[in-house]
């Protein structure tokens, strides 16, 4: 909800990144100082004025990019906003969400839990890295979590991993 232009790096070809410093929670106007139904705050067990740098695929770079010139930004330069110009509201992003999910999936994976929650995705993106044997170092920093926290979480969804650390024992073994 808070991507500005600013903050991305979107090459005509190949990985791109996002600069993420800022999160934007939908909290409640009763819960905010400024009376907003969000809440702008610095990232989470981090220095308030740390940037994380995430690399994002070739896919993500084009969808971005064939937003961008489709429907440019608001004033303030964020990607997404409502109609008028405000803060996507997590109500607005749910029911797109629900009408994605209605699309691409099968009436029994709809049924499922299966990316139940946009959330879900992040989930789908850290299993899918650990299961393609990036570093957890690595997996962690784009996640922004800490190794314990990556290791302690996502632990079981490694799977098929048995024969590949057969082979890579073995191979030092030799």
């Amino acid at each position: 909800m808070n991507l500005h232009k600013a903050d991305c790096e979107l090459p005509a070809t190949g990985w791109g990144r996002l600069y993420v410093a800022r999160t934007t929670p939908e909290v409640g106007k009763r819960y905010t100082d400024s009376g907003d139904a969000h809440d702008e705050k610095g990232l989470k067990h981090r220095a308030d004025d740390e940037v994380r740098p995430v690399p994002i695929p070739p896919e993500l770079v084009a969808i971005l990019r064939w937003h961008l010139d489709e429907f440019g930004t608001a004033p303030d330069g964020r990607l997404f906003r409502q109609p008028g110009g405000g803060i996507v509201a997590s109500s607005t992003y749910t029911q797109v969400w629900r009408a994605a999910r209605a699309l691409a999936l099968t009436p029994e994976q709809v049924a499922s839990p299966l990316a139940h929650r946009p959330y879900d995705l992040r989930h789908a993106a850290v299993s899918l890295w650990l299961n393609a044997g990036v570093p957890p170092t690595t997996i962690a920093n784009r996640a922004g979590h800490s190794v314990d926290v990556l290791l302690r979480v996502y632990a079981n969804c490694i799977d098929g991993d048995e024969e590949i650390a057969n082979q890579r024992i073995g191979q030092a073994l030799s």
